[in-house]
């Protein structure tokens, strides 16, 4: 059990900085970090969103996805249509050089995605996305049952 606890956090700690890694190089031209090519990623995909949706698309919590707004505001990428509403509930547009970028991004997620499904069937793929899921729901579980306990 050890060896396979081991195996399981290590894979998976290289697989989260390897991501961060390939992130981070490639946008260090932008001076743009990990959160940021989220948001980014997402707004091109689906012009329009809030940072409410921001976060829970791209799994951060709410202090982190405002603090990469306000740079890509700052920086020019992205520009907030209505003054008046929420700030955070207010929707959120890519400006041309966030567009720009955007598509650098899409197009190198599409481009990592082929390379690491290279020597993977189709189905293999998606038994290994399942297996994912299924594991990270198993851990959302047990996160809320210790938490339940201790509250």
């Amino acid at each position: 059990m050890k060896e396979r606890f081991e195996t399981f956090t290590v894979l998976i700690n290289r697989i989260s900085r390897n991501i961060r890694k390939i992130k981070n190089q490639e946008m260090a031209e932008y001076n743009l970090r990990s959160s940021h090519i989220s948001c980014l990623y997402y707004l091109y995909m689906s012009d329009g969103l809030t940072a409410t949706e921001l976060c829970e698309r791209c799994e951060e919590d709410k202090a982190a996805v405002s603090r990469a707004l306000d740079y890509l505001e700052k920086n020019g990428f992205i520009v907030c249509e209505s003054k008046s509403a929420k700030r955070y509930k207010s929707p959120l547009s890519l400006t041309e050089k966030g567009k720009h970028v955007g598509k650098k991004i899409a197009d190198k997620i599409a481009g990592v995605l082929d390379e690491i499904s290279v020597g993977l069937t189709e189905e293999e793929r998606i038994a290994f996305y399942r297996s994912l899921a299924i594991i990270s729901e198993s851990l959302e579980r047990v996160c809320k049952s210790t938490e339940s306990r201790k509250g």
